[in-house]
């Protein structure tokens, strides 16, 4: 079935789900934009994105966000000067949104939101990627997640241990209590600039670790 303006991405657990794509190639003379996958999860990631360009312009850090592979199937040329893709699907499963290096650490880090005022559901996590954490544990890199709890507009910097952890504990169902998350978590403070100085947390986790 062709699907217009529509994505359809087959994910690696055979779930078959379609996303919203703006995704408009124009050639020659025009400019390119870039794919668009909807606007799940853009209000921290985009925080996360603005401060890491701000890290790297002032030689702080260099940290990216993962670009996610995928194969494309099918695609519609409803132009001459323009291509549609239509239908496509991940090559593999992801394992975390970020990674970079800060002060000579590699770190590697996942980004997680939640309405939630009392809890973080662990379903928001797929075991693919609490074992890629704790490979990079197991290889003496930092790993943790950024947990925002959007309706306290609070946010924390939760090591990957202590995820793993909660994860074996409760076989990777319910929720992490919040006042669990806070007292192992480092707390991200507020800031103009950037918003989200992510890394003002990374620094005290740092301090723990030596």
């Amino acid at each position: 079935m062709r699907l217009r303006g529509l994505m359809a991405i087959n994910y690696p657990a055979g779930t078959h789900r379609v996303q919203e794509i703006q995704n408009t190639i124009r050639t020659g003379k025009t400019t390119k934009k870039a794919l668009t996958f909807g606007k799940r999860g853009m209000g921290l990631e985009e925080e996360i994105n603005l401060a890491n360009d701000y890290y790297l312009a002032n030689h702080l850090a260099v940290i990216h966000k993962k670009p996610t592979p995928i194969t494309i199937v099918k695609v519609d040329y409803p132009a001459r000067s323009a291509a549609k893709i239509t239908e496509a699907y991940f090559k593999q499963a992801s394992t975390t949104d970020y990674n970079g290096v800060y002060q000579g650490r590699y770190i590697d880090f996942d980004a997680k939101e939640t309405k939630n005022k009392t809890s973080f559901p662990l379903k928001n996590f797929h075991e693919h990627q609490i074992v890629h954490l704790a490979s990079i544990l197991s290889q003496h890199g930092v790993g943790f997640v950024i947990i925002k709890f959007t309706s306290l507009d609070e946010a924390y910097v939760y090591p990957a241990q202590h995820l793993i952890a909660q994860w074996q504990k409760l076989k990777g169902k319910q929720s992490i209590a919040y006042h669990e998350i806070v007292r192992d978590s480092f707390v991200v403070p507020n800031s103009l600039n950037p918003s989200l100085d992510y890394l003002k947390a990374v620094d005290q986790y740092f301090e723990h670790l030596n």
